[in-house]
C-alpha cells in the first residue's frame, strides 16, 4: 500500500514545487477560451512579480501605484489584526481564532478583482474580503467575541464571520460546503439573467471530500458563473498536502471537467488579482466557471487549537521558495521608487494602533469574560417562524 510522504522538509532543500517557472512564462488566453486550452496553466505557475521585483508579461494587470499602494496597506492591516486578536486568544478574551499568516494576498487580490456585489462564499483565512470591502472593524471584533454586538448573536465560532450587506456568506465549520453552495448560487444569478458571479474558497484538504466534485461538476454542466479556489497552504491541520490529491496539481482537477483552470502564485499579489479578474470577466460574460488554485503557504497554525511543531519543521514557512506576500508586494513597490521602509514602519505602527482602538471599542459592547450574556430564551429565537411543539416543550422545561 502506497502511503504519500511530506512534500518537503526543514531547511526548504527538497520543495518539489513550480517554483521554478519564471514570471511572464504563460500567455493570457481569451475569456471565451475552452476550458482545455488552459490545461499548461493548470499544470504550471502563473507568475507576475519576478525575481527583481519586477512586473512582467501578459498577465501584469498594471495597476495603478495608488491601487498597488491600497492592497498593501490592506494585507498590512490583516496581519497587524491577525496578531492583536491571536494575542487576545491567548489571554482568554476570545475563545478560537485562525491567522492567515501568508495567504493576505490570496483573500486581498481576489476581492479587489470582484464587485462588491458579487457572492462570496469562504473558507478559514479570507479575512481580506471584509477588510477590502470595508467591514467595520468593531463589528468584526464584536463577533469574534461574542458580545451584544455581535451580528450573529454569538451563533458562530469566532472568525466565522457572516456579512449579509457585504454579500459575504456564513463560514461553515463542515468545510467543503461552499463549493456546491456557490455553484448554486451562480446558477440562479444566470436563471435570474443578472451579472453577478459567485466566489468560493477551500483548502487542499477539503478538496479531497466529494464536495468539491460535486460543485465541480454542476458548474461545468450548467456553465455557473463562477470562480472556485483551491487554496492549496501545503498543510490541512495536521496533514500534508499529498494527501489530498494523486496528481501534480488541485487546478489539473479541472480539466476532466472542461473548465478553466489555472495554477496561481499565491505570494504574489499581481498574479492573484490578474487571475480572479480573468476569471470574473468570463463568469460575467457567459463563458461558464474557472478553477484556481492558490499555491501558498499557511506560515502559523492551522488555529489557535493547533501546535504545528507536532507535524512540521518550525522555520518552513521562512524557507518558502515564493516568499512572503507583503514583502513582495513591498519590495516592488520600492522598485518602482513609490515606497520605503520608513513608511512601510509608519503604516505598520498606524494599523496597530487602529485595532487597538477598534478592540477597546468593541469591549465596551460586553467581553467574553463578564458579559452582558444573552438570556436563556434566545436559544429557541431566530430559527422557525412558528415555534415547533417540541421547542415549546423545552421552553417550558426551561421556565420561559
Amino acid at each position: 500500500m502506497h502511503v504519500p510522504v511530506p512534500p518537503h522538509r526543514e531547511g526548504g532543500t527538497s520543495f518539489p514545487s513550480p517554483h521554478d517557472i519564471p514570471a511572464g512564462h504563460h500567455a493570457k488566453p481569451a475569456i471565451d477560451c475552452d476550458g482545455a486550452e488552459t490545461k499548461d496553466m493548470a499544470y504550471g505557475l502563473l507568475r507576475v512579480l519576478n525575481d527583481e521585483d519586477e512586473a512582467v508579461g501578459d498577465w501584469d494587470p498594471k495597476l495603478d501605484v495608488e491601487t498597488l499602494r491600497q492592497a498593501l496597506e490592506h494585507m498590512v492591516r490583516i496581519r497587524a489584526y491577525d496578531d492583536r486578536m491571536m494575542k487576545m486568544q491567548r489571554q482568554g478574551r476570545l475563545s478560537f481564532y485562525m491567522k492567515c499568516l501568508g495567504e493576505e494576498a490570496v483573500s486581498v487580490g481576489a476581492a479587489m478583482a470582484m464587485e462588491n456585489r458579487d457572492i462570496v462564499i469562504p473558507s478559514y483565512r479570507q479575512q481580506g474580503l471584509l477588510f477590502v470591502r470595508g467591514r467595520n472593524m468593531v463589528d468584526m471584533i464584536s463577533h469574534c467575541i461574542t458580545n451584544s454586538n455581535d451580528n450573529v448573536k454569538g451563533r458562530q465560532m469566532p472568525v466565522h464571520y457572516s456579512w449579509k450587506e457585504g454579500n459575504f456568506v456564513s463560514i461553515s465549520s463542515p468545510v467543503g460546503t461552499q463549493f456546491p453552495q456557490a455553484v448554486g448560487a451562480a446558477m440562479a444569478f444566470a436563471y435570474r439573467g443578472e451579472d453577478s458571479i459567485a466566489c468560493s474558497w477551500l483548502g487542499e484538504g477539503t478538496s479531497a471530500q466529494g464536495d468539491f466534485h460535486y460543485g465541480l461538476n454542476f458548474a461545468s454542466v450548467y456553465r455557473a458563473p463562477c470562480v472556485l479556489v483551491v487554496v492549496n497552504n501545503q498543510w490541512a491541520i495536521s496533514t500534508h498536502r499529498n494527501l489530498a490529491h494523486g496528481g501534480p496539481s488541485f487546478a489539473a482537477r479541472g480539466i476532466p471537467y472542461d473548465v478553466a483552470s489555472m495554477r496561481v502564485d499565491g505570494q504574489d499579489f499581481l498574479a492573484v488579482y490578474a487571475a480572479h479578474k480573468w476569471a470574473t470577466e468570463r463568469a460575467r460574460a457567459g463563458h461558464g466557471p474557472t478553477l484556481l488554485e492558490m499555491y501558498t503557504y499557511r506560515g502559523d497554525s492551522h488555529s489557535s487549537s493547533d501546535d504545528p511543531s507536532i507535524y512540521r519543521p518550525g522555520n518552513e514557512y521562512d524557507s518558502w521558495p515564493l516568499g512572503d506576500p507583503v514583502d513582495r508586494l513591498k519590495a516592488h513597490l520600492m522598485k518602482l521608487g513609490e515606497w520605503d521602509d520608513e513608511r512601510h514602519a509608519e503604516l505598520e505602527e498606524q494599523c496597530t494602533k487602529e485595532i487597538i482602538v477598534a478592540y477597546k471599542e468593541a469591549e465596551k459592547h460586553g467581553t467574553l469574560k463578564d458579559g452582558p450574556f444573552p438570556s436563556v430564551s434566545t436559544l429557541f429565537e431566530d430559527v422557525y417562524e412558528k415555534e415547533p411543539w417540541h421547542l415549546l416543550e423545552q421552553r417550558g422545561e426551561v421556565g420561559i
